[in-house]
């Protein structure tokens, strides 16, 4: 199966402005659900997320000519945006019979949609509330294994789970943008599997300045222009590339 390349150019992550910011603004809409009476485990739908993220960059709708790969190329043009919004019940129904997938963690459920323009939301996802999704671990999630993907969360940053979410996904994607295709590959074949994890304040200036790709923040909600959100620190990216 055909990869889609990394975009060539300025990241999208950077805060400066460049040309990126010229070009029509996408989105990639992701939904979580959270249900009254059983919201997912935060660390569980942060991976999900990203996973989700994966999963719509994996699928042959979109790249090549592919029915989303026109509007995941404008995407990639631009600012690489996600929001996450959150649904229950009727709404997730809803949500779940527009276009997208459905990604299933173990507590979580993420549908992710393709990209659309900033301002062209469909009615039964712009309906859907996006500020102050809060979620919290049952249980302390155990510790990431050596030889596991982790997308290492910025241990002095405070983010809601949907802002959270956003930044696993745009690390997930930088991960993939730098793997080469058989290393995505055996990534698919392992089912994208990946763990996020808040890493240890001692350890964060070294993940940062390790040569690992870091998603730095536009700043739009929450958090600071420029702050570094997430290291992806993907095995087959350990090996001094």
């Amino acid at each position: 199966m055909s990869q889609l390349p990394a975009p060539s150019g300025d990241s999208p992550f950077q805060t400066e402005r460049n040309p990126r910011d010229e070009a029509p603004q996408f989105v990639l809409p992701l939904v979580v659900r959270i249900e009254r009476n059983a919201p997912p485990a935060r660390t569980d739908a942060l991976e999900t997320a990203a996973r989700a993220v994966l999963l719509l960059l994996g699928d042959e709708r979109a790249h090549g000519e592919g029915e989303w790969a026109e509007a995941v190329r404008n995407w990639e043009d631009a600012r690489i945006r996600k929001v996450v919004r959150r649904a229950r019940g009727a709404e997730w129904r809803r949500a779940e019979a527009l276009p997208g997938i459905t990604v299933t963690g173990k507590s979580a459920e993420v549908r992710v949609f393709p990209p659309i323009p900033l301002d062209g939301w469909p009615k039964d996802l712009a309906k859907l509330q996006v500020s102050g999704t809060e979620l919290d671990d049952p249980e302390p999630p155990v510790a990431a294994g050596p030889a596991e993907p982790v997308l290492w969360l910025n241990p002095e940053l405070e983010m809601s789970a949907g802002k959270a979410m956003a930044q696993a996904g745009h690390g997930a994607q930088l991960a993939w943008w730098a793997l080469s295709d058989e290393e995505r590959a055996a990534w698919r074949d392992a089912g994208y599997a990946l763990t996020v994890r808040r890493a240890d304040p001692a350890d964060w200036p070294r993940l940062t300045g390790g040569g690992l790709p870091v998603v730095r923040d536009a700043g739009f909600t929450e958090i600071a222009p420029g702050s570094c959100t997430v290291v992806a620190d993907h095995p087959a990216l350990r090996q001094g590339r």
